[in-house]
Formats: structure tokens, C-alpha cells, sequence
């Protein structure tokens, strides 16, 4: 645990998952070129990037038992491997259908990458070391998004549609082989090491994990946080952001590639802010994700009710804190990994991480379907000048005060079941944070 070897395999997974990352969001640069390439709407394209969510969704569960079963490393090569063959197919496509495969293909092998990560982390770190290489871990994933922002934008503006997509394949063929090189599942055994290696489970029993993992209200609890956090910020960065910030706003691709950067940096300072709040105050994460939350619906109120275009200023404060739902999402595994034993970790972590992603591709779609819906009844032509006009995203984006407001009542009502149980069975009573407050005051004038 925490060995050398460690920090090695942590650098060549992380490679992985930022790659994989750079592959998810290889769509949202290309979001207008896609429009006129496949001579689509709004809901088509919309379509397209909510089919590789709901296929990375879908597989989260499935894949969480697996990990369970056969080790991390082997998905891992998997998911890397249909990561390429799905930029293959992209950058071949010549309509929709062929599109479509592409992503989903990309979409399945991304499902493998981040929970197997996760896993693999936990065999081979421990105590508050292990909860902050996570934290740090999901926070440079962003990089990933400042490769598809700068050079995969770049390169489409200079090369085309098939040499830029071909050439994000053959990165996955690097990272192939990296993992087969490097990685290990866990830590070889060594005289008087206490480290064993997980029995192979029967499906029976990884069914039976499933289920238990399913019932505990601490997995649900993460479930919503990662619903909560993660899925406006990924609506934003997969597909809508781009349209919206180029188009809508008038900023063109250079404009909209630099502003999305700022995500990128705001995650990287505020990941390893909040993997450090998370271990120092375990009582109190789901009032951390709260807390980001509400300052999301704040950034994103400014912005919409802005009369006329929002000055820059408030585009570039909404980018920094909604990027903090990126590393905030991360939450949700900690909390799998504290009411679930190691023999379900993958399973929770699959179910957790289905949250931000059915949350987003939600919200994805009813956002393309506002847009379409609005350029016809004002009898537009579904160019994109037309389509995404500001006036038009000022209403679209609403939707997700709908469904982000649905996943904090989820999350409220899974967080009293917590506590109850944590005090019924551990004899641990969590006071509401106000009451916190007012102690630690008093203590402290005292």
C-alpha cells in the first residue's frame, strides 16, 4: 500500500482516465460541425451524444459486478480497446446511423475506465491518502477536456472531420499499451504482508452484493450526489456548452475553446480543496455537495435572467463554479466506499456512477428538444445561428432546475435514511449543520 509501484501505476491509469475523458467529450467541440456534417437538428445531435450516455449509464451496474469478479486491469484494457475502435468509427461515419455506433462504442468502453480506476486505487492506497489520490485523480481528468478543447479543436478547424478523429483513436491504442505494460490489480504478496487477494466471486454472490449495495441508503446517498454535481457540468462540456458559447454567446470556436479552459482550471484547484474538506470532515460531505449545488443554481440564475447578452465576467464565473460539480461529484464515491465492504465496492461504484450520467443525458435531451421547439414555432430554419441563439439556451437550460431540484429531494431523503441507520447501528448521531455551528461557536468563545 502506498509503495513506489503505487505512484507508477496511479500515473499510467490516470493517463488512461484523462484520455477516456478526452474521448467522451471528443463530441462537444464538433457539436456545430456534426449539425451541417450529418444535416441534422438539434434533437438528432442531441440524440447522438445521449445515446453514449445512456450506453455508459447502462453498463455502469454491469460493469461495477464484473470488477467485482474479474479485476480492474482487464476493463481497463477492454474499455481503452473500445474507445478506439469507436473514434474509428466516428471519423469514418458517413451519416447519423454510423454516428451513432461510434459513440456507443466510445460510450461502453468510457463505462469500464473510471469505476475500474476508482477500484484499483483502493488496492493499492489506503486511510486519507487513498481518499485524496481520488479526489486528485478526478480532478486531472480534466485535462481531458482541455485536450479536446485545444488540440481536437485545432486540429478540426485545420484537418477535418476523419484525420482528427482517427488520430484521438490511436491515442487510445497508446494507452492499451501502457495499462497491459504497467498496471497489476493489487500489490504482489510479500512474506508477513497482510494484503489478500480477493476470492473469485460466484455470480450469485455478486448478485447478492448488488442487491445489498442497492438497499443501503449511504450508496443511494452517493447516487444522488454524483446526480446532483456532476450532470451540469457534463451537459455543459459534452455537447451544449460549446454551441452556447460560440453561437449563442458570439464568442466563436477560439472564444469558446479558451472559456472552456476555465473549467479546467477550476477543477484542478478545487479538487484537491475538496478531497482535503471530504477527509477532515466526513460528518459533513453531503452539506458540501449541497453547498455546491446552490452556488451552481446561483451562477446559472445570473446568467439566464442577465438582460441581453451576460457580460463576460458572469459567463466566466458561471464556467468556474459549475466545474466544481466535476471533483464535488467524486463525493459520491466516498460515500460507497464508506458504507459498503471491498467485496461491493465495484458494484456501489457502479451505481453511483450512474446518477451524474442519467442525470446528464436527461437533461441533454430536453435541452436539444427546448431548442427545436423554439426554433419551429418561430419559424426558424435550423441553422445554427438560428438554433442556438442565445434567447433560445436562456429558456433550453432551465431544464436543469428541473431535474438537478428533483436530485437534491432525493438526496435529502437518502441522507436521513443515513443518518438514522448510523445511529441505530453505530450509535453515531450526525446534528444538522446549523446546530454544528452554533456549537463550535459557543466552544470557541468559551
Amino acid at each position: 500500500m502506498n509503495s513506489r509501484r503505487a505512484w507508477v501505476i496511479y500515473g499510467v491509469v490516470t493517463f488512461a482516465y484523462i484520455i477516456a475523458f478526452m474521448q467522451r467529450s471528443s463530441l462537444g467541440i464538433a457539436a456545430v460541425e456534426a449539425t451541417e456534417r450529418f444535416e441534422v437538428a438539434a434533437t438528432a445531435l442531441s440524440t447522438l451524444a445521449v445515446v453514449q450516455l445512456a450506453v455508459y449509464a447502462v453498463l455502469q451496474i454491469p460493469v461495477g459486478v464484473m470488477l467485482d469478479r474479474v479485476g480492474p486491469k482487464l476493463l481497463l484494457v477492454a474499455g481503452a480497446s473500445l474507445m478506439a475502435a469507436g473514434q474509428v468509427t466516428l471519423a469514418l461515419s458517413p451519416d447519423l446511423g454510423v454516428a451513432i455506433v461510434g459513440r456507443v462504442l466510445v460510450g461502453a468502453g468510457d463505462a469500464m475506465t473510471f469505476i475500474s480506476v476508482i477500484r484499483l486505487l483502493a488496492s493499492w492506497f489506503s486511510g486519507r491518502r487513498l481518499t485524496f489520490v481520488s479526489q486528485v485523480f478526478g480532478t486531472l481528468g480534466q485535462f481531458g477536456q482541455l485536450l479536446s478543447a485545444f488540440p481536437l479543436s485545432i486540429a478540426l478547424n485545420a484537418f477535418g472531420w476523419t484525420p482528427t478523429y482517427l488520430s484521438a483513436a490511436s491515442i487510445s491504442v497508446i494507452v492499451v499499451a501502457a495499462l497491459v505494460a504497467v498496471v497489476s490489480n493489487r500489490p504482489a504478496m510479500s512474506p508477513g504482508a497482510r494484503v489478500e487477494a480477493p476470492r473469485r466471486q460466484s455470480w450469485p454472490a455478486s448478485m447478492k452484493h448488488l442487491r445489498e449495495s442497492l438497499a443501503r441508503p449511504g450508496t443511494q446517498l452517493g447516487f444522488w450526489s454524483h446526480f446532483v454535481t456532476q450532470s451540469s457540468l457534463t451537459t455543459f462540456t459534452l455537447l451544449w456548452g460549446f454551441p452556447f458559447l460560440s453561437v449563442g454567446l458570439g464568442y466563436g470556436p477560439s472564444g469558446a475553446a479558451v472559456l472552456i479552459t476555465v473549467t479546467v482550471a477550476s477543477a484542478l484547484v478545487s479538487g484537491p480543496i475538496l478531497g482535503i474538506l471530504t477527509a477532515r470532515y466526513p460528518f459533513r460531505r453531503s452539506n458540501i455537495v449541497i453547498g455546491i449545488v446552490v452556488a451552481m443554481a446561483v451562477a446559472w440564475g445570473i446568467v439566464l435572467a442577465w438582460p441581453g447578452i451576460p457580460p463576460t465576467w458572469a459567463v466566466v464565473a458561471l464556467l468556474v463554479v459549475i466545474a466544481v460539480g466535476g471533483p464535488g461529484s467524486l463525493i459520491g464515491f466516498d460515500f460507497a466506499r464508506s458504507f459498503n465492504p471491498m467485496r461491493a465496492y465495484g458494484s456501489a461504484s457502479g451505481i453511483v456512477n450512474v446518477g451524474g450520467f442519467l442525470a446528464t443525458f436527461v437533461m441533454m435531451f430536453l435541452i436539444g428538444v427546448v431548442l427545436d421547439v423554439i426554433d419551429k414555432s418561430g419559424g426558424g430554419s435550423g441553422r445554427p445561428s438560428e438554433l442556438y441563439s442565445f434567447d433560445s439556451f436562456r429558456i433550453a437550460f432551465l431544464v436543469q432546475y428541473v431535474v438537478v431540484g428533483i436530485g437534491v429531494g432525493m438526496l435529502l431523503h437518502a441522507r436521513h435514511r443515513t443518518r438514522r441507520r448510523m445511529h441505530d447501528e453505530e450509535g453515531i448521531e450526525v446534528a444538522p449543520l446549523w446546530v454544528a455551528l452554533v456549537r463550535s461557536w459557543r466552544h470557541g468563545r468559551g
